[in-house]
C-alpha cells in the first residue's frame, strides 16, 4: 500500500517517477485482462497518461534543479500522482459511457469540475472504471462491460456502483479514485474492499460534468487508502462552483491539508450516537455485528461517551430513498432519446419508433426496472402521493438528524449489514440487492457527511471476525492471492453538515493504532 504522502515523497528525492507509478498501472491492468478471473476495475488507461507523468517528472525535475521543489508541490499538491475515474465522471476528450450500451462511443467534451481541479492540482487522470449502468447498482455486476471482482475474493462482488474506482484502489492500481454516491455508492465497495470512502456533505464537491441519477441525492466521492489521502483530495476538490447551483464552500478547509488525528481531550468530549433500529436490524451478519461492538470499545476505551438512541424514522429511510431516486432516475434519464447522442436504433418507422427502440437496446435490465418504477411513482395518479409523502420522511430524517447533531457529535454504526456477497449471489434478486444500502441512505437523504473505515473482518480463513491490528498472517496471503474466505467490514462515522474534518481526523486517530487494517492487495 502506497499513500499519497509516501508517494509524494518519493517522487520528491527522486526514488519513484511519475511515469514509473502511470507505468505500473497499465501494466497491472493488461496482466489483468488476460487473467482467469479478471478484476475489471479499469475499463481502459487513458492513452495519453504517460506523457501527462512524463510532463509531471519535468516539472519536478527542474523544480529539484532550481532548489523550488517545496513551493511546486505547495502549488500543485498533487502533481505527479495517478488516480481512477468512475465511468459517470467527464474527463475532456476520453470515452464516457456510464457502462451503458446506450452511450457507446460517446467522449467528453469538457472535464468535470472535480476532475479539472485535480489536474490543476497536478494529479494524472490514469484511466475509466467500471460501475453499476448509470450508478444503479450496489455490486457493480449491473454493467455492460460484465462485473468488477473483489480483489480480496475474486469470487466476490467489489460493491457498487462505485465498485470499479474502489477495487483499483484496493489492490493498488491506483493511488485513490473517484466514485459518486446517491445511496451509498462509494460508502458501500469501501466496506466491501477494505478502505476508506468518504461520502460529503451534500454540495461539497460540484457535480457539473457528473452524469445524473437522482440530482437531490448525487454527490461526489472520494475512495484512499487513509484518512489523510482523502482529506487532502478533498482539500483539492472542495468548494463552491459557478457551474454548480447546489455547490458550496467547505468550512474549516485548511485543516484538511495536513490532517492532525484527534487527541485524548478531545475523544474525551466526543459524545456519540448509536441508532437502535440499525442494531436490532435481522440482517445485520453477527460477524459484522462483532467488528462494531470491538469498534464501539475502542471509543469507551478513549473516553468517549456513546448513547444508543431511537429513531423509529430511520426505518423508513430505504423506502423514502427508493421512492425519490428512482422518479428522479426516470426523468433524467429521458434525455437518452437516440437522438441528441449516444446510440441510435433507427429503422425508419418515425421518431417513437426511434424512442422506444434505442432505449429498449440501450439500457440493461436493471435500468429499464427503475425506471418503469420511478415512471410509475410519477404517473398521473401517484404523483400527489407517493412521491410526496417520499419527500415528506425525507424532510423529517433532515430535521430529526439536524436535531440530534444538537446533542452529538457522531453517529457510529455498520456501514452494511454484511460483508461482500459472492458474484451472482443477489443479481436476481433487486429486492435483496437494495437492502445492501440499509445503513447508508439515511445520510445521503440528510444530506450529511459519512466516511465507511476498514475496521476489521469476518471469520474464515483460520481468523476470528473482529479488529485487527492490520490483516496479517494467512489472511494477508490468501487476500494477495485473491482467494481469501475472511471478507472486510466496514464501519462508518456519521457527523453533521460540513464535519468533514472532524470525522477525517477520528478516522486518523483509528488508523494511527490500525494501520493496514484496510486492503493488503498489492504492493
Amino acid at each position: 500500500m502506497t499513500s499519497i504522502n509516501q508517494a509524494r515523497e518519493a517522487l520528491k528525492n527522486g526514488s519513484v517517477s511519475s511515469e514509473a507509478l502511470v507505468q505500473k498501472s497499465a501494466a497491472a491492468f493488461e496482466a489483468d485482462k488476460n487473467s482467469a478471473l479478471p478484476l475489471n476495475a479499469f475499463l481502459e488507461i487513458y492513452d495519453d497518461a504517460v506523457e501527462l507523468a512524463k510532463e509531471a517528472d519535468k516539472e519536478i525535475a527542474a523544480a529539484r534543479g532550481a532548489g523550488t521543489l517545496d513551493a511546486l508541490f505547495e502549488k500543485k499538491p498533487l502533481l505527479g500522482l495517478p488516480f481512477a475515474v468512475k465511468d459517470n465522471i467527464s474527463v475532456k476528450g476520453k470515452r464516457l459511457t456510464c457502462a451503458s450500451k446506450i452511450l457507446s462511443g460517446y467522449v467528453a467534451p469538457y472535464d468535470a469540475t472535480v476532475t479539472a481541479r485535480l489536474k490543476a492540482a497536478g494529479a494524472i487522470p490514469l484511466g475509466r472504471c467500471n460501475q453499476d449502468e448509470f450508478a444503479m447498482g450496489s455490486s457493480t455486476e449491473y454493467s455492460s462491460y460484465g462485473p468488477t471482482r473483489n480483489p480480496i475474493n475474486r469470487q466476490y462482488v467489489s460493491g457498487g456502483s462505485s465498485g470499479g474506482s474502489t477495487a483499483a484502489v484496493a489492490a493498488n492500481q491506483a493511488l485513490f479514485g473517484l466514485g459518486t454516491e446517491t445511496g451509498g455508492s462509494v460508502r458501500l465497495p469501501a466496506s466491501y474492499c477494505g478502505v476508506y470512502g468518504l461520502k460529503p456533505t451534500y454540495g461539497v464537491l460540484s457535480r457539473w460534468g457528473v452524469v445524473a441519477y437522482g440530482s437531490s441525492l448525487d454527490q461526489v466521492g472520494i475512495i484512499a487508502h487513509t484518512p489523510s489521502d482523502i482529506a487532502q483530495t478533498l482539500s483539492v476538490l472542495a468548494g463552491a462552483d459557478f457551474y454548480d447551483d447546489t455547490s458550496v464552500d467547505l468550512p474549516q478547509k485548511e485543516e484538511l491539508k495536513n490532517l492532525a488525528p484527534f487527541t485524548a481531550e478531545e475523544f474525551s468530549k466526543l459524545k456519540i450516537a448509536i441508532p437502535k433500529q440499525f442494531l436490532e436490524s435481522k440482517g445485520l451478519l453477527p460477524d459484522v455485528g462483532v467488528v462494531f461492538e470491538q469498534t464501539r470499545k475502542w471509543f469507551e476505551d478513549k473516553g468517549a461517551k456513546i448513547e444508543v438512541v431511537d429513531l423509529p424514522i430511520l426505518d423508513a429511510s430505504i423506502a423514502s430513498y427508493y421512492v425519490i431516486a428512482l422518479s428522479e432516475a426516470a426523468s433524467n434519464l429521458s434525455r437518452f432519446d437516440g437522438i441528441r447522442y449516444g446510440a441510435r436504433v433507427d429503422k425508419g418507422n418515425g421518431y417513437d419508433e426511434l424512442y422506444v427502440d434505442t432505449r429498449s437496446a440501450g439500457f440493461g435490465p436493471e435500468v429499464k426496472r427503475r425506471i418503469v418504477i420511478g415512471n410509475y411513482v410519477l404517473s398521473e395518479q401517484f404523483s400527489g402521493d407517493t412521491y410526496k409523502k417520499g419527500m415528506t420522511v425525507r424532510a423529517r430524517i433532515q430535521r430529526e438528524m439536524a436535531e440530534l447533531f444538537k446533542s452529538y457529535d457522531l453517529v457510529l454504526c455498520p456501514t452494511c449489514p454484511t460483508p461482500a456477497f459472492k458474484l451472482g449471489q443477489k443479481v436476481d434478486d433487486p429486492l435483496e440487492m437494495y437492502l445492501s444500502d440499509l445503513f447508508t441512505t439515511f445520510v445521503n437523504l440528510a444530506r450529511i457527511p459519512s466516511l465507511s473505515v476498514p475496521a476489521g473482518h469476518t471469520s474464515g480463513t483460520g481468523v476470528e471476525a473482529g479488529i485487527t491490528k492490520g490483516f496479517d498472517g494467512e489472511f494477508a496471503a490468501a487476500a494477495k492471492r485473491g482467494d481469501s474466505d475472511s471478507m472486510p467490514v466496514g464501519i462508518q462515522f456519521a457527523g453533521p453538515m460540513f464535519s468533514e474534518a472532524k470525522i477525517l481526523r477520528v478516522a486518523a486517530a483509528w488508523e494511527a493504532e490500525h494501520p493496514g487494517c484496510g486492503c493488503p492487495v498489492g504492493e
